[in-house]
């Protein structure tokens, strides 16, 4: 009878456990209910963005034909819509995104179209604005453009462009890549790149670095069967597009191009929606290849995807999926989807989330934070009849958190395309800053770290585009941090050489190398005594074994750096 009681205990508390993920549709009790996008042509985009700096993350929705785009701020956890002096854009737009793009301290929003041009709004710091598209040199025809994403693809410390072109009357309409002249303007550099001037169905892309290599490459979501594309950044100014070799060319609906690490293991994985064939999961082997997971892990979906984002909802440390879905009336089919993440790689549909009475028609999602709890929020942009949903996370579990911004200084002001890293008793975490991703989505500017029961932090570590590496030991937890590029630099004044560890040395055949934790994802190098490099290795782990059997007899110097630090040490070979 004890035993059965036990048993009975551990089930119900298990249960319980489980079903403290929750998250309540609040839209209307928070402002924010009247907002619909109407029925604009496979939907629209969402941004979960703090456009005024306030510290509170707003909410902007793309507009149907006729209306204009809609700005709601955040009022200390109660959104109040405002308008601004943008009122040419009364048609139908798809993405609406925050950029400062010109480095200035302030927010710019950048709207695309499918039917009309796209605008680029500069900002003149309080929230008035004034079109500069063609002064800023972007196309101002319909261009039929879906999504876009921003980042820095030649580390000059200025957001580049790359718009997705969607067309459907065969128009020569490509996808650009526009380079940021660090000057107000764009340059359309298709041809010098070697991103080709082809007409595909492409809904959405993505900047980012998919070998760790430090430059950003860019992911591409092509609809109607046109392969997806992955382009490498080969670190010159150009691009090889390298789909097949990874194996990331999959031909299906594809519509979103979600990147995050769900295994941290420190390389970006990649979810791409799909109509009811069923989504792609993408491992990242960490080889340079991918595997397609969605079917063993549980992520499918099997229904009409759009949005995607991956959280951690119940900051328990690993990273759950949000799917939106256009319910098509077929029964069986899910009109959206929250996996969570059950620490094994697998997802699993719980019970008692919350979202059993989602059947809007949704497109467009991003995560921000309602009301600065730490608990990522979501909200959803939806065909009419129904209103935008704002999902608040109600999760009380009371796992501890904390939320990371950046502020670059040599890297663009928004510090996209930096690695963000933390370890809580040596398990690590790995966050990468995206503008643009998604389906049409911009997600807050704060990158979400849950630490669960841990009552604090071993470091932050980030690794931003320019080469620079800030290392904070135990921050505050459940709070906010802004870390500007620069101000915590891990420097060689923390380390010496003699922290670099060699055995055996004198070495014949194989030589293993340790050196400091937080040093890992340091370029390993070893050079002879003319400065000749005979072996070199980006983002190494903090114990590397070299073979050396077939080197001739010497001295040889190994070099550990990473950003501002570079030890040094000598190995012998005999």
């Amino acid at each position: 009878m004890k035993k059965s009681f036990l048993l009975l205990f551990s089930l119900v508390a298990s249960t319980t456990l489980l079903s403290q993920i929750n998250f309540l549709e609040q839209a209307s009790n928070l402002g924010c209910g009247t907002m619909s996008y109407g029925d604009g042509f496979l939907g629209g985009g969402i941004s979960f963005f703090d456009y005024n700096s306030d510290g509170w993350d707003d909410i902007t929705v793309s507009s149907e034909e006729g209306q204009p785009v809609r700005f709601f701020k955040n009022n200390g956890g109660i959104f109040f819509e405002e308008t601004f002096n943008i009122n040419d854009a009364l048609y139908e737009t798809k993405t609406v995104q925050w950029v400062d793009f010109d480095n200035d301290a302030d927010y710019d929003l950048f709207v695309t179209s499918n039917i009309e041009g796209n605008k680029l709004y500069e900002n003149d710091g309080s929230l008035q604005f004034t079109d500069i598209t063609t002064s800023a040199g972007l196309v101002t025809t319909d261009h039929r453009t879906f999504g876009a994403s921003w980042g820095d693809y030649n580390k000059d410390g200025f957001l580049d462009l790359f718009i997705n072109s969607r067309h459907y009357d065969n128009a020569e309409m490509p996808n650009i890549l526009y380079k940021n002249n660090g000057d107000g303007t764009f340059t359309n550099v298709n041809a010098t790149t070697g991103i080709p001037d082809l007409n595909y169905f492409s809904f959405c892309a993505a900047f980012f670095d998919y070998n760790n290599d430090g430059w950003q490459d860019i992911y591409i979501a092509n609809d109607r069967d046109p392969e997806n594309l992955l382009y490498k950044n080969n670190g010159d100014g150009t691009f090889t597009e390298v789909g097949a070799v990874t194996g990331t060319n999959v031909s299906i609906n594809a519509m979103s191009t979600t990147i995050g690490d769900y295994d941290h293991d420190g390389f970006q994985d990649i979810y791409v929606t799909n109509t009811i064939e069923g989504n792609v999961f993408y491992k990242n082997n960490g080889d340079g290849t991918f595997t397609d997971i969605a079917a063993s892990n549980g992520t499918l979906f099997e229904s009409v995807g759009w949005g995607a984002v991956f959280l951690d909802a119940d900051n328990d440390t690993d990273l759950d999926l949000y799917v939106s879905g256009q319910l098509d009336g077929d029964a069986g089919l899910l009109p959206s989807a929250f996996y969570e993440n059950a620490g094994s790689g697998m997802y699993t549909i719980p019970t008692n989330a919350g979202f059993d009475d989602d059947t809007a028609q949704s497109f467009g999602n991003a995560i921000g934070d309602i009301n600065n709890d730490g608990l990522p929020d979501i909200t959803v942009l939806n065909y009419e009849p129904d209103a935008i949903y704002v999902w608040e996370n109600t999760n009380t579990q009371n796992h501890n958190w904390l939320k990371v911004k950046l502020q670059g200084t040599e890297s663009n002001r928004q510090g996209i395309g930096s690695t963000i890293e933390i370890s809580v008793n040596g398990q690590k975490q790995y966050q990468y800053t995206m503008l643009g991703e998604g389906y049409l989505g911009q997600n807050s500017s704060y990158e979400f770290f849950g630490i669960g029961a841990a009552t604090s932090v071993d470091y932050v570590k980030i690794h931003w585009l320019s080469g620079i590496v800030d290392y904070i030991e135990n921050p505050a937890i459940n709070t906010h941090h802004t870390y500007i590029e620069g101000e915590n630099i891990l420097g060689t004044q923390e380390f010496s050489n003699e922290e670099i560890h060699i055995f055996p040395n004198p070495a014949s055949e194989t030589v293993t190398i340790t050196f400091p934790e937080v040093l890992a994802g340091s370029m390993i190098t070893l050079r002879d005594i003319t400065g000749r490099t005979m072996f070199q290795e980006k983002n190494a782990s903090v114990l590397t074994q070299l073979e050396v059997g077939h080197l001739s007899n010497g001295i040889y110097m190994v070099s550990i750096e990473n950003g501002e630090t570079k030890l040094s040490e000598k190995i012998i070979v005999e």
